[in-house]
This record gives structure tokens, C-alpha cells and sequence, in this order.
């Protein structure tokens, strides 16, 4: 490693901290997570600072995603030639050209539940400190409950646009990241979404909801179905769909469909594509339902001069009064959408697609000479499903449609009978494909669908149109990442990492959280100190469920979520021993339910004194070892070493 005098490579960081913390630097084991834009500047932050860079030292950086084009204006250690590579393994590279000596390995893996074999127990126990570069609330709960579980130190930010924030997380001292959540955000009402759109935003909402159910819930359910088969609507039911919703999955529901079919019925049989050909038509024949045929249905029910129950005009602000369009080969935006949804059902039905797919003149040569291209007519039905802002009005309807349909079940019944026909005449190569939505690939034809759509839909509405990048940014919600709000985050950041490195659990009243917003004048930066972790300690507390006040006995009292109870020799220990170690002193606690962690991310009762239904899986599992019970409900089996919480445990004292 270079030297740390005065006059080495870290003289500047000698001369204001002294030899003694640029060491400490030297030898820290961290965790970084993500190699984006916030990624990059931890990365250069830690090269320049000598992190990791000395013997007993490492950086540990992962990311399992690659290098797009779009990424390179905002995550400056990525050049052109790094397009289609991982970010870790670049970022690393990038970073030993500017400090040689790092001493940095890149992973390729997502840090989730299913790669804890990957960050086991021994690399967390070595970790001193966690860096988080990620753009998602879950992986960051997710790594927030590693740090509190491990108890280490974790240094959290993030970025929005001109704002950005940091947030210390230190292990005995402060609130963990999970204890408080941003409010969610505002979602358009599902009436306007679908029938009474007043802003592009809107349109572009159900313009990104039908890509998602036409190319990829679709195929996944047609994916189901055929596994499945005659079992599939049982699966559903016993996952909590209704009738109704396992109905839509099958066949759509032609009150809202308007002339065409839905679901897996749409893919596998009435609308089944086995050339680009038909894929045009079939793309024609959405054109006409969802811009044409629905504003059709839309104005059938509610007149130009409708009223509401009120004696209200119906089309009254923010209302807008529709027209339907009427669909022109010579119309580029009409053009875009057929050409968008053809190339995305041949891609998701794996029918090859000639090599002038994206011309519009030889794709306007199949609407005008193929048979497959017919639209057939359309006409307005009484019963069609129409969401308004008047609960009152749409219970009443929905009362009366009901009323007229046959039982649902059978609906059921009669879909899948149809549909296990088809299946079973299907060739045997017969292939489904999902397409997952990914907005910065100009060639997959996304927002292509999705611009088109959201553009048509408003022009429906006369409302303003927009460029295929303003829908881009609309549609994937995106807030451009300025690089000088990156530098500000990790610079605070950084910062926090010098006082964690010199004061280690110590100094509280030094450590600084910030926020910051370089749009407002000045400009505006607040720093505040984390705040403490709540303690928890014995008294009564208002249960809502039973609606009173419960004693409730803290152990040890008092404890913050950072404590935690381990039990010895627990390898070789049965679920009696741990009955009778919590009850013995000086715990004298007495277990009266526990539940251990299940394979999918939940839990499940193995011990339950209150139950009746359980007294027999209470005898058995009583003689079993714990071991044996974790591997039965995590479905895989306990490794020696491995540290396992229990997902909920429950005691009452002896009083």
C-alpha cells in the first residue's frame, strides 16, 4: 500500500485526520452494494481515500445488472466499450486504474433471500461496514434487516432528481432504516385510468398497463395453464383469486374487451397467431378496440347529454367528452401502434418476423392485402362494465350486469373445457415467451407500444400529445439522475465513513444524517442528527385486536431492536430444550407459540400452546431437534455455523 506520512499519496488526509485513521482506512472490510450512478462515486470516493487498500483489507462489490447506453451519462466510470458488461466487474476495473493498490473483488449477484448462501454468515461477520448504492425500497429493507441482525453499521443514501438524502444506521445507536417509510405514492383514480383520462400521465398509466397484461401477464398465465391444465382455476382459487378474476385470466371479460377475446382464450384460441400475418390483424384489431370500439361502448352508455342522479351534465369537468378514432394507414402514430403490438405478439408467440417489420409502408401492404387484417363490427352492449367516480351509480350497475350473467362457475367451467381442446392440438414445439418491460432498448419495441398507445389514447381525449422520450421518462417514472446530487450524497456520505471508522460506536451526538435540494436557493442542505433507537420496556400497551390495554413484559428490559437473544449449543437441541432454556433462569420465560421462516420469504407455526388444532404437532414436534424443523419449513437443509432467527416467538412470565 502507499505509505501514510505526510508526504505519501495520503498526505492531505494525514495532515487534517493523522497516520492513525488513514490506517484504519487501509484495513476496512466493507460492503458495497450496487454499481450505479451512486455506485461510482462511492467506488472513486474509497480509491482515492485508500479504502481497503492496505493488508487485512477488502471491497466487496456487487450488482447484477449490466451496462446499458443510457447509463453512461450519469455513471461516469463506464465508457462505450463497456455497453452488454457487469457493473461491478467495470466499476472495479475503472477504479484500480486511479488507486492500484484496492483491493476489490466484483460479484455478479443480487443480495436477496436467495443468495444467502452466497453472503453467508461468515461474510457478514467480518463486514465493517455496509454501503448501500441501490435504487429500490425492497433491497434495501432486505440489507437493513442483515446489518440489524449482524449488527453492523450501515451508511444509506439516495437520490431524486435535484434532491438527495443520507441516513446513518449504527448498530445500539440509531433507528434502523426500516423504521420509518416515505408516504407511497399518489396513484391516478382507476375510473379515470380507464375511462375518464384528463392529463397524459393518465393515458400513459394504461398504456403501461396493457403492455404488461397483453405481452407478459398473459403469456405467464397461458405459461400456467399449460403446466397446470384442468387444475389451474383450483391453483388460483387457493391462492385467493375470485371467480371472477380466474374468469378474466381465462377468457377476458367481454363486457370491458369490446369485440375481442381476453386472457389465455385470446392467445391460445381466438386469437391464436402463427404468422406475422396474423399478428398484423391481430394488432389492427386491438387498434379498433381500444380506440374506437370502448369510446364507442363509453358514449353509448353516457350520452353527450347524459346527467348524473344529480340532474348533473355527466361530461363535466375534469371529464373530458371522447371521440372515437377512426384508424388511417396514413396516420404515423396509427402506423407505430400496430407495428409496436405485431412485433411484440410475434416476439411473446415466437413466430418469426420478416426483415421489413419496421417498415410502415410494408406493414400498411399486410392491413391492405391479408385476410387476416378484417376488423370485424362492432356494436354497443347494455351490460358493459364502465367505472365512474359514483360508487353508488356503479354498484347498481354492476348489481343489474350480474344479475344477467350466467353462474360464474360455470363460465369457468366451460372456458377451461374449451381451452384443454386447444391445448391438446397444439404442436409440440408450441413456446411462450413473457416480455418483461425494459424502456432503453429502442430496438424491443416497448415504447414504441407504449408512446403510441398513451399518444392515441390522449388524442382520443384531446389531450396534448408528447415525444417518445418525454413517455419514456413518464412511463418508467423516471427522474433524471444529475451527477452533481450523486457527488453531493456520497460526499456526505464519505464523511460519515471517516467518523465511523475514528469513533466506531461512539461520539452519537457528531454523526449527521442529511438532506439536501440543490434547486432551492442557497442551496438548501439540512443536517440532523440520526435519530435514536426506540427502547422497548415492560407496561401496558393498547392491543387493537382486542381492543384493550395488555400487560406486556420487555426482555431484557429494557432492549432495542438491536438486541437480540442467542441460544447455545442450539445444533444439538431439541424443541423441549428450548422450551425449558427459556424457561429456566434468569429468563424465566415460558414459550406459548413459535414460527420459524418458510422457503417463500414468510412463516409457519411449528409449536402452538393456545391452539387445540395443533396439540398433536405440538407432541411430535416437542422431540424433534430445532435443526430439523428450520430445514423442514425453509425447505433446505441448516449448514453448520449458520445463524437462524425465529420468525415470531411468543412467552408469557410466569405470572
Amino acid at each position: 500500500p502507499a505509505p501514510c506520512g505526510a508526504s505519501g499519496r495520503y498526505g492531505s488526509q494525514v495532515a487534517v485526520f493523522g497516520t492513525s485513521l488513514v490506517s484504519k482506512l487501509q484495513g476496512l472490510t466493507v460492503f458495497l452494494v450496487g454499481s450505479g450512478a451512486l455506485g461510482c462515486e462511492f467506488l472513486k470516493g474509497f480509491a482515492l481515500m485508500g479504502v481497503a487498500c492496505a493488508e487485512g483489507g477488502e471491497l466487496t462489490v456487487t450488482d447484477d445488472d449490466v451496462i446499458e447506453k443510457s447509463n453512461l451519462s450519469r455513471q461516469f466510470l463506464f465508457r462505450n466499450h463497456n455497453v452488454g458488461q457487469s457493473k461491478s466487474l467495470s466499476a472495479v476495473n475503472a477504479v484500480r486504474v486511479m488507486n492500484p493498490g484496492l483491493r476489490a473483488r466484483a460479484l455478479q449477484d443480487r443480495v436477496s433471500p436467495q443468495t444467502e448462501n452466497v453472503f453467508d454468515v461468515p461474510f457478514w461477520q467480518r463486514l465493517d461496514v455496509v454501503v448501500n448504492a441501490l435504487d429500490n425500497v425492497k433491497a434495501r429493507l432486505y440489507v437493513d434487516t442483515r446489518c440489524v441482525f449482524f449488527g453492523k453499521p450501515l451508511l444509506e443514501s439516495g437520490t431524486l432528481g435535484t434532491k438527495c438524502n443520507t441516513q446513518m444506521v449504527l448498530p445500539h445507536l440509531t433507528e434502523n432504516y426500516g423504521a420509518s417509510r416515505d408516504p407511497p405514492e399518489k396513484e391516478a383514480p382507476q375510473c379515470a385510468v380507464h375511462n375518464f383520462p384528463h392529463n397524459i400521465d393518465q393515458c400513459l398509466v394504461l398504456a403501461h398497463s396493457e403492455f404488461v397484461g397483453n405481452f407478459d401477464t398473459n403469456a405467464r398465465d397461458v405459461l400456467d395453464f399449460l403446466d397446470k391444465g384442468a387444475g389451474w382455476p383450483a391453483a388460483l382459487a387457493k391462492a385467493n383469486e375470485s371467480a371472477s378474476s380466474i374468469l378474466d385470466k381465462l377468457r377476458g371479460d367481454p363486457r370491458v374487451c369490446c369485440g375481442m377475446a381476453g386472457g389465455v382464450d385470446d392467445v391460445l384460441a381466438s386469437e391464436r397467431c402463427t404468422s406475422f400475418e396474423q399478428c398484423v390483424g391481430w394488432a389492427r384489431r386491438k387498434f379498433e378496440s381500444y380506440f374506437r370500439n370502448r369510446i364507442g361502448q363509453l358514449l353509448h352508455n353516457f350520452p353527450p347529454d347524459a346527467t348524473t342522479s344529480q340532474g348533473v351534465p355527466f361530461w363535466s369537468p375534469p371529464k373530458r367528452l371522447p371521440t372515437p378514432l377512426s384508424f388511417d394507414a396514413a396516420d404515423p402514430l396509427h402506423m407505430q401502434f400496430v407495428m409496436g403490438a405485431a412485433n411484440l405478439r410475434a416476439f411473446m408467440l415466437g413466430v418469426p418476423t420478416p426483415a421489413d417489420c419496421r417498415d410502415s409502408v410494408a406493414i400498411a401492404k399486410i392491413l391492405a392485402t391479408s385476410a387476416a387484417c378484417s376488423v370485424p363490427s362492432f356494436t354497443p352492449t347494455t351490460d358493459a362494465s364502465i367505472e365512474t367516480d359514483n360508487k353508488e351509480e356503479d354498484e347498481r350497475r354492476r348489481a343489474a350486469a350480474a344479475a344477467a350473467q350466467i353462474d360464474e362457475q360455470t363460465q369457468i367451467d366451460n372456458a377451461v373445457t374449451k381451452l384443454l381442446a386447444v391445448k391438446a392440438s397444439l404442436p409440440a414445439d408450441f413456446a411462450v415467451k413473457p416480455n418483461d418491460f425494459e424502456k432503453d432498448d429502442d430496438s424491443n419495441f416497448h415504447m414504441d407500444f407504449i408512446s403510441a398507445f398513451g399518444n392515441l389514447r390522449a388524442r382520443n381525449y384531446a389531450i396534448d400529445e408528447i415525444e417518445k422520450f418525454q413517455a419514456k421518462l413518464k412511463a418508467g417514472r423516471i427522474i433524471p439522475a444529475i451527477s452533481t446530487t450523486t457527488a453531493m450524497a456520497t460526499g456526505f456520505v464519505l464523511l460519515e465513513l471517516y467518523k465511523q471508522t475514528l469513533y466506531g460506536g461512539d461520539r452519537f451526538e457528531v454523526r449527521r444524517n442529511a438532506f439536501a435540494n440543490l434547486a432551492l436557493p442557497g442551496p438548501n442542505i439540512i443536517l440532523t442528527e440520526p435519530a435514536a433507537c426506540a427502547k422497548i420496556t415492560s407496561g401496558q400497551r393498547w392491543d387493537p385486536d382486542m381492543y384493550m390495554d395488555v400487560d406486556e413484559v420487555a426482555y431484557p428490559d429494557p432492549h432495542t431492536l438491536w438486541d437480540k437473544i442467542i441460544v447455545p449449543a442450539a445444533a444439538s437441541m431439541t424443541l423441549s430444550g428450548l422450551r425449558d432454556w427459556f424457561k429456566a433462569e434468569p429468563r424465566k420465560l415460558l414459550l406459548t407459540e413459535l414460527y420459524l421462516p418458510t422457503a417463500d420469504g414468510g412463516s409457519g407455526g411449528v409449536y402452538s400452546a393456545s391452539l387445540p388444532s395443533m396439540a398433536t404437532k405440538n407432541e411430535t414436534n416437542m422431540s424433534r431437534k430445532l435443526v430439523e424443523l428450520i430445514a423442514d419449513m425453509a425447505g433446505t437443509p441448516v449448514t453448520g455455523g449458520t445463524l437462524y432467527p425465529l420468525t415470531q416467538a411468543i412467552f408469557s412470565t410466569r405470572s
